[in-house]
Parts: structure tokens; sequence; C-alpha cells
């Protein structure tokens, strides 16, 4: 059984392009209506590096690409292998502590050349560079995106708005700091008088996804006395779950929100108030919630003490702000020299992403080969497959950075993309997902390239299970390309069995990577998130978009808002389709009742 991979060279819009316009017209409507906040300012301060790009109908690296392509899409995974003996070591990276094994891939090293000078001509490096010396390269919002600056060494200095920012990023983390210290050693009280054992971060998108995330995989350093609870979703089966099960003279909320505006988590927020003032006094408020904001009227309207009020800036984006003030929880649970710890490995990674030749750059070439198959394979989504259960929310962060980030059809020039950008990102922890999706990604009709992450060293004293779990995720790794059966290669090169029937027949040549840590520690867990912020960078650079607005998520907060106000009976229900309409009338009916 061969898997057929589909003519990407000639899906309508020229080489190896992809014709939108088509595909474009039932948006035509929402894009109108974000029309007037999605248009590029103009700008005379930001270097037009930032948005001149070679068009793709013009890119003799694209071309070149599209024709080695033609003939990659025949290779067999297991004929690379035996054709270079040393394919494993050429094609692995080592950087900040993590190895990256990219060799079970459709790539020689021409095909790694070809992608190195693509890169090079859609300017990779030049914004990368921009970005890293705070360039607005966040044209739509005229914006930096310097979230590199908060994992800095405190000892450095860097001039933004001719301002050392640097100072300003150690001055809160001092704070944040200080504050989470009174809540590990105990001495910051409720109003009873007890210490506080429970904290509970209200926030949601970036807000949660990043530090929910980062304890859960960092649980072995949190503090023993001391659980962490994220609140998100506006759903109050949510806060009522987790409200009931809280002790309100031990409990400390975390309120996450730059402006303190944010609809789902003022309504948390609120509800999280209401339910602690049925314990305590209007006054107990400021011993029970702390605020990540700069927002400092509405904080203080709210009940909460400024003092207590930690600030971040409009230049770190929602979805790599982990390393800002919102990474409090994680500060609180980890304490600092560990949290200092997180930022290093990151910082490090940073470095290789800044230093290293495109070739042997883990980001770029994590970005280049995701690129590769989305565009030349036809590959329409991406598995993220840890095999760590702490890991086990890292799919669904990178679920937003990547699909949130890259997740467009306007070019960074306002024109329609015309390749298709960010795949659908999904997975769960290995061995979970053998036992669920697997089946899909061996011998399902689309093709799934898959990233597996393992950690050497495990955090408990099991060693047999931790040898079963590397185990299986080396296995499936050499099972998707190697398959099995009749046409299959095996890993010694010969074909395997061909007497099995046609539905035991795996027919492998399914691409993956293997990202592997020494431990899932601190640093580690800094490098991972870092290596992955880049490659979403260098992907929308090379679809040639903004990776750092998301006006997608505008629009449906906007109608929200207006049907809010509709059930409130505060506005007539009026623009909208007959579904809505009753849809929204029958919503209203049953709330009257």
């Amino acid at each position: 059984m061969k898997l057929a991979y589909p003519p990407q060279a000639n899906w309508g819009g020229g080489a190896g392009i992809i014709s939108t316009s088509a595909r474009l017209r039932p948006f035509t409507v929402a894009l109108a209506l974000l029309d007037q906040h999605s248009r590029p300012p103009k700008d005379r301060h930001v270097k037009s590096t930032l948005t001149r790009t070679l068009p793709e109908s013009n890119s003799p690296a694209l071309s070149a690409l599209t024709h080695h392509a033609a003939e990659a899409r025949s290779w067999a995974l297991g004929d690379l292998f035996k054709q270079d003996a040393g394919r494993a070591q050429v094609f692995s990276i080592e950087a900040a502590g993590l190895l990256l094994d990219f060799s079970k891939n459709h790539l020689r090293h021409e095909t790694s050349n070809l992608l190195a000078d693509f890169a090079r001509e859609r300017g990779v490096e030049s914004l990368r560079d921009a970005m890293l010396a705070g360039e607005r390269i966040n044209t739509t919002e005229h914006r930096a995106a310097l979230h590199t600056c908060l994992r800095q060494p405190p000892n450095t200095s860097f001039l933004f708005g001719g301002q050392d920012i640097t100072a300003d990023i150690q001055a809160v983390l001092s704070r944040m700091s200080s504050f989470a210290e009174k809540i590990r050693d105990g001495s910051w009280k409720g109003y009873s008088g007890q210490r506080i054992t429970d904290i509970v971060n209200i926030g949601i998108g970036g807000s949660d996804l990043g530090p929910a995330m980062a304890c859960a995989a960092l649980r072995p350093y949190a503090h023993p006395d001391l659980r962490l609870h994220f609140l998100s979703n506006v759903d109050g089966h949510a806060a009522d779950a987790l409200l009931s099960a809280l002790n309100p003279q031990t409990t400390l909320f975390i309120v996450a929100s730059k402006t303190f505006t944010t609809m789902e988590t003022m309504h948390n927020a609120a509800a999280a108030r209401t339910w602690l003032l049925q314990h305590a006094q209007p006054a107990d408020l400021a011993k029970h919630f702390v605020a990540v904001s700069t927002n400092t009227n509405a904080v203080r309207e709210f009940g909460i003490d400024p003092v207590n009020m930690f600030p971040f800036w409009d230049w770190v984006g929602g979805r790599y702000s982990i390393w800002s003030a919102i990474g409090l929880p994680l500060l609180i649970a980890i304490g600092i020299e560990h949290f200092r710890e997180f930022l290093a490995g990151a910082h490090r990674m940073d470095e290789h992403f800044r230093t290293a030749p495109l070739g042997a750059n883990m980001p770029v070439v994590l970005a280049l080969t995701g690129f590769w198959y989305r565009q030349f394979f036809g590959t329409t989504s991406q598995v993220i497959a840890p095999y760590h259960q702490d890991l086990h929310l890292f799919p669904a962060y990178l679920q937003q950075l990547e699909m949130e980030s890259n997740g467009k059809q306007i070019t960074r020039d306002g024109k329609p993309v015309a390749m298709p950008t960010a795949p659908v990102t999904w997975g769960s922890v290995g061995t979970n997902g053998q036992h669920a999706y697997f089946q899909l990604l061996h011998q399902g009709t689309d093709l799934i390239p898959v990233d597996f992450i393992i950690a050497l060293k495990p955090a408990h004293p099991y060693k047999d299970q931790h040898k079963a779990l590397l185990a299986n995720a080396v296995a499936q790794a050499e099972a998707l390309m190697c398959g099995s059966g009749s046409g299959s290669v095996s890993s010694s090169g010969n074909s395997s069995d061909p007497t099995l029937p046609p539905h035991r027949v795996f027919a492998g040549n399914r691409p993956s990577n293997m990202l592997v840590l020494p431990a899932l520690d601190p640093a580690a867990l800094g490098a991972l998130i870092a290596l992955y912020e880049h490659k979403t960078f260098v992907q929308g650079v090379l679809w040639n978009i903004n990776s750092f607005d998301q006006w997608g998520v505008e629009l449906g907060k906007t109608l929200a808002h207006r049907i809010l106000d509709e059930l409130n009976d505060a506005a007539p229900i009026t623009s909208h389709d007959s579904s809505t309409a009753n849809l929204i009338k029958r919503v209203q009916n049953v709330l009257k009742s």
C-alpha cells in the first residue's frame, strides 16, 4: 500500500501555490467588518524589511522547491536511511540542552539547502533581527514583540523607546518574587489569619494556557503545601465546580487581564468576589485578590490594592506572556530560583536562534520542515505527542501559540495569502494517544506529521514504567516510518512480511520529529517553549503573515457583546439572520421562565 500525496504543483495558483480567491469568498463579510481595524498603520519608523517580500509567483527558491518536491514525494524514508548510514547524526541538532532528530522526514541535503534558500529569500534572518532589535514587527497593532527581553539575564540592558526596559522588567520580577515568597512561606494571611493554601488564576487565552501548562509541566518542583487552580471558561459550571471545593479563608485569586475588561475573566472574577463576600467583608478583598494588569483604576474599584497589581507591557503578546507577570502562578509554585532557571533555558534557545546558521538552527529547521509538508505534501494537521504526563497541557498550549499566530489569510502587506498557512495543531500525551487516534496516524488516508517529545530522566522512582514509556515513543516513530506488510520497508531495510492480509498492512513512510529533553526541568521547559515560539515566528515569515495579531478573535467578541445586550433586553434584536434571531429568542424565553 502506498500513500498518495495530492499533486500540489498544480493547485491553481501557479507552481506549488494554492489560489485562495474561491476559498476566501465565505469570509468576505467578516473581513469587511474587520477591515477598519486590520489595515497596517502607516509608520515611517517601521523598516521596509517588515513588508518587503518577493511575490510567490516570482520566487526562484519556491520554484526550485516545487520541482524538487515532485521527486521527494516518491521517496521512501527507509531508502533514505539505507543510502546514508550517518543520516540520524547529520539530520539532528542540539541546542539549549535539547536534541532534535528530524531524520525521519522526506529530506535530503539538497532539500535542506533549498529550504534554507527559501528562508533567506523570505527574509527570515532580517525579520528575526528586526524582532530581536525591538522593531514594530506587529504592524497591524503598531507594536514590537519583545517577549525575548523578558528572559534576558538581569545584568544586561536593552533600550526601547529611549528607555532601558531591562530595569523595568527586573523591577516587576523582584516585586513578583517578594509577593510569591510571602505566599510560599505562609506569611501572607487570609482574612481569618490562616495561610494561603489554594491559588486560583483567573484569566483566559495566553493568561491561562501558558501558566496552566507550565505549572502542570513543573509539578515536581512545586511547593508541597500549595495547590494551583485555573479558571478560564465563562461557563458558570466551571466556577461552580471550583469554588465549591475551596475554603474562602485560605484561597487567593490572581485576576489576569491587561485591561481588566476581558469579558470571561471579569465575569469569573465577579463570581469569585461574590463567593468570597458571602464569608468575608469588603475590606478583606485585598487579602484574597491580586491583579496582573495595567488598569490601576479598575483594579482599585474591584477592591484590589494597587500595590498588589503586577503590570506587563504592550510589547508582550498574550500567547507569549508566560515570561512576564502572567507567570506569577508559576513563580509562586516553583519559587524564584527555579523560575530564573526557566527564563535562562528560554534565553539559551533565543541565543541559538539568533546566532545559528539557518541549516543548523533548531527553530528554523522545525519551521521549514513543517512548511515543507504543508506546502508540498498537502498536510492539513500536525500532531504533538509528548511522552510525559506532566506535558499533558502542552498540545493545547501550542494550539493557541501556532493557530492564533498563523491562522491567517492576509499577508503583512494586506493581500490574500497565496499558499496554505497554519495547519491544525492537536494531540495528547503518549501512551494514551496510541489507544485513541494513532490508528489514524498509521493507517488513515491523511498524511499527518508528528512531533514526539520525550524526557530521558524521570521525576519519579518507577524506572520500569519510564523504560516502557520511552520504548513506546521510539517504537511509534519507527513504526510510522517503516510500517509493516506488503510494500513496506523494515528498519533493517528488508521488505516486511508480504503474506499479511490487507487490514494488517501499515504503509509506513510517515514522517515525524523526535525532541529529546534530558529531563523535564525548568530550564528544559523554558527552552522547549522558546523553540516553538521561534518556530511559529519563522513560519509566519515564510507565509508572509503577521504572527503577532489575532483579529480573527475580535469579530466574535464584538457580536457576543451585542447579543448579550439583546439577551438582557437592553437592545432590540436586529441585524441578525433568521437562525441567529431565533436562537436568541429561544434563549430569552428560557431565561425568562
